[in-house]
C-alpha cells in the first residue's frame, strides 16, 4: 500500500514539474516573440485583421505595394466602404492565397483586390518576411500549408509552431515592450491593415534595372493566381488585379502585357495606376514619401477616392455609413487615422524632411 502512494506522489511530482516547465516555456515565448512596436510595424499586420470585428466588403492582398498604396480609410470616409488589406513586405503570391483562405472561412466580401507586382517574385529571400507574414496568423490548415508553400530550405516548421526555438537568443536585446506587450493587448498598428507614412520625399532616379533573357512569371504564382481566382469564383466574389503606381522596383512591359492578357481571359478589371496618375491627380513630387517607391497617406488617399468609385459603379458596393455599430468603429479609427496624420507630419518636421503638410504645399 505505502509503494501505491509513493508512486502516486511520484507521478504527481512529475506531473506538477512538467506543467511548471510547460507554463515557463509558455511565458518566456511570449516575452521572446517579438512585439514589432519600433521601427518595423509591418509584424503586426497580420495579426490585427482577427481583432477587427466588422465584416469587409472589399480584402486587398498582396505585398508592400498593397498596404502602403491604398488608403482604407478614405474608402470609408468618401464611399462607406468596409476593407481590410492583408498585405506583407515582400508578401508572395502563395502567401496571398493562404491569407486569403483564412479569412474567406471568417466572411465573404464582395471584392478581392489583388496587387499583382509579386507575380514577379519566384520565392522568399529572406526569413523576417516569411516570419512577419505567419507569426500573427492564426493556427489552422491555411496557415500550415502557407508555411510549407513558402518556407526556405533552412527553415524548420517545428519553429513555427515553438516560437521559442527560433526566438530564444532574442535575450541579450529584449526591450520594455517585450515584457510590456507580452501580457497587455498591443496598440494597432495600421489603419485596416494600411500603414500610413504622412512625410514627403520627392521621387527621384533609379537604376535601370538589368535586361532578363526571360521576362515570364514563375509558373507556380500562376497557379496561385488560379487559385485566387477560383476561390474567388466559388463563391461569388468579383476579383479585380491592380498594378500600384510604385515606380521601383520596375514594371517593364512584358509584366504588363501578361498581366493585360490574363485579365482578359478570365475577363477581369485590371486596374494599372502607373497609367492613371492623371486620373488619380498623383503628383510624385509630393505624393511619396521615399522618393517613389511607395505613396504616402496624401497619395493613397488619392488612390483611394479613384477606387472606391470604380468598385461602387462596377460592383455596387452598399455605403454603410448608416449603420450605427459599423459606423462607430469606422468613425473611431477614422479620428485616430487623423491624428496621425497631423503628429507624424509635426515629427518629421522636427527631424528636417520636408516640412509642410500637404495641404499647405497645394
Amino acid at each position: 500500500m505505502m509503494e501505491k502512494k509513493e508512486k502516486g506522489r511520484l507521478l504527481l511530482a512529475w506531473i506538477l514539474t512538467g506543467a511548471v516547465f510547460l507554463l515557463a516555456a509558455a511565458a518566456a515565448q511570449r516575452i521572446l516573440m517579438p512585439k514589432y512596436m519600433g521601427a518595423v510595424i509591418e509584424g503586426n499586420f497580420t495579426e490585427e485583421y482577427y481583432r477587427d470585428q466588422t465584416s469587409h466588403d472589399l480584402l486587398i492582398i498582396g505585398n508592400c505595394e498593397s498596404y502602403e498604396n491604398i488608403s482604407p480609410m478614405e474608402l470609408w470616409r468618401e464611399y462607406g466602404i468596409t476593407s481590410f488589406i492583408r498585405g506583407n513586405a515582400n508578401q508572395l503570391v502563395s502567401q496571398s492565397y493562404y491569407l486569403l483562405m483564412d479569412a474567406l472561412e471568417r466572411e465573404t466580401p464582395k471584392v478581392v483586390l489583388f496587387n499583382v507586382q509579386a507575380m514577379e517574385t519566384a520565392a522568399q529571400d529572406t526569413e523576417e518576411y516569411n516570419r512577419i507574414v505567419f507569426d500573427g496568423m492564426a493556427w489552422g490548415k491555411n496557415k500550415w500549408e502557407g508555411i510549407a508553400a513558402s518556407a526556405m530550405e533552412d527553415e524548420n516548421v517545428i519553429e513555427y509552431i515553438f516560437p521559442i526555438l527560433r526566438y530564444h537568443s532574442r535575450w541579450s536585446s529584449l526591450e520594455k515592450e517585450d515584457f510590456l506587450y507580452s501580457w497587455k493587448e498591443k496598440p494597432l498598428t495600421s489603419y485596416q491593415g494600411y500603414y500610413l507614412r504622412a512625410d514627403i520625399r520627392p521621387a527621384g532616379e533609379f537604376p535601370r534595372e538589368r535586361r532578363r533573357a526571360d521576362y515570364t512569371f514563375p509558373e507556380e504564382n500562376y497557379e496561385y493566381l488560379d487559385r485566387i481566382r477560383e476561390a474567388c469564383q466559388e463563391r461569388g466574389i468579383a476579383l479585380v488585379l491592380m498594378k500600384a503606381p510604385s515606380l521601383y522596383p520596375e514594371w517593364p512591359q512584358p509584366y504588363e502585357e501578361q498581366i493585360e492578357a490574363y485579365a482578359e481571359e478570365h475577363q477581369l478589371l485590371y486596374l494599372n495606376f502607373l497609367e492613371l496618375m492623371e486620373e488619380t491627380g498623383l503628383d510624385m513630387s509630393r505624393d511619396t514619401y521615399d522618393e517613389g517607391l511607395h505613396l504616402n497617406v496624401y497619395g493613397a488617399e488619392k488612390v483611394a477616392r479613384y477606387l472606391g468609385a470604380v468598385l461602387q459603379e462596377e460592383y455596387n458596393l452598399p455605403d454603410h455609413r448608416n449603420e450605427a455599430d459599423t459606423a462607430a468603429y469606422y468613425e473611431e479609427r477614422l479620428q485616430a487615422y487623423e491624428g496621425e496624420k497631423i503628429l507624424q507630419a509635426e515629427e518629421f518636421e522636427e527631424l528636417g524632411y520636408i516640412s509642410k503638410f500637404y495641404q499647405e504645399a497645394e
